[in-house]
């Protein structure tokens, strides 16, 4: 299962039924759960724990030192990868730095197309897909099934809400809050996601009441404090606004307007 080119540090703690391809190299403390398969040519840098059934193609680079001036080789940071990932060629993850969060998340079932960079201190959800070459500087958290198009560029210390959807180019320095899809350089607000919300099965009143929030926040001219009232005010007993409510209670940034 691993090739005969590869260079596997005697620190690794690696599955029996993991794959690992030509010249790939797992370097220091590195742990592979199984059902894992790395290609040619994929780097793994420790401290790192990747959990079961991810891919990884080639040139991909894991857990390399970020890039970041203040980082000291040796720092006490990692890199963290759940589940069921698909990493396609060239894709780099950072790890954390011990000036934030020290360690680099990436959750389950998240699919990450060609060219995408996760820089440091990054939280990245569950079942997000990023097109080829999103560049996410330091400190950005990617919340659970958000879309981000290709060659989306999103600011440090920026959050993209759950359910949200960032077109094709677009460039971000404020917060995207759930649901809402964004596009343009600088990104501003469009419209709702609905498309999405219809396949992940938010029933036609769920899908009305999102709309309604969306007017709320960018139709109604209320400020934030305002616009949370009301959202609080028309939220249904299944707390359908639940997380958009306390996203936009807790950006720091601000929205993308």
């Amino acid at each position: 299962m691993i090739h005969s080119t590869a260079i596997i540090d005697p620190k690794a703690r690696i599955a029996d039924d993991v794959e690992i391809g030509p010249y790939c190299v797992i370097e220091g403390d590195v742990q592979i759960d199984s059902g894992c398969k790395l290609e040619s040519h994929v780097v793994v840098y420790g401290p790192c724990v990747i959990g079961k059934g991810n891919r990884f193609y080639p040139f991909g680079c894991i857990g390399a030192a970020p890039q970041d001036k203040k980082f000291v080789e040796g720092d006490e940071a990692i890199t963290i990868i759940g589940n069921n990932n698909t990493f396609r060629e060239n894709v780099t993850v950072n790890r954390g730095t011990i000036q934030d969060i020290a360690k680099t998340v990436v959750g389950d079932n998240n699919w990450i197309m060609a060219g995408v960079h996760i820089a440091h201190d990054c939280i990245v959800g569950n079942n997000c897909i990023m097109a080829n070459n999103v560049a996410l500087a330091g400190h950005v958290e990617i919340q659970d099934w958000a879309i981000l198009g290709g060659y989306t560029l999103v600011h440090q210390f920026c959050r993209i809400g759950e359910h949200s959807f960032c077109g094709m180019g677009s460039v971000i320095n404020q917060d995207v809050p759930d649901f809402v899809v964004v596009s343009g350089n600088i990104a501003e607000a469009k419209t709702v996601n609905l498309e999405g919300l219809k396949r992940r099965d938010f029933d036609s009143e769920q899908r009305r009441l999102v709309k309604r929030a969306y007017k709320i926040i960018y139709r109604s001219n209320l400020s934030i404090k305002d616009a949370l009232a009301e959202l609080e005010a028309q939220n249904d007993k299944a707390g359908t606004l639940n997380h958009l409510i306390e996203f936009l209670s807790t950006s720091t940034r601000g929205i993308t307007r």
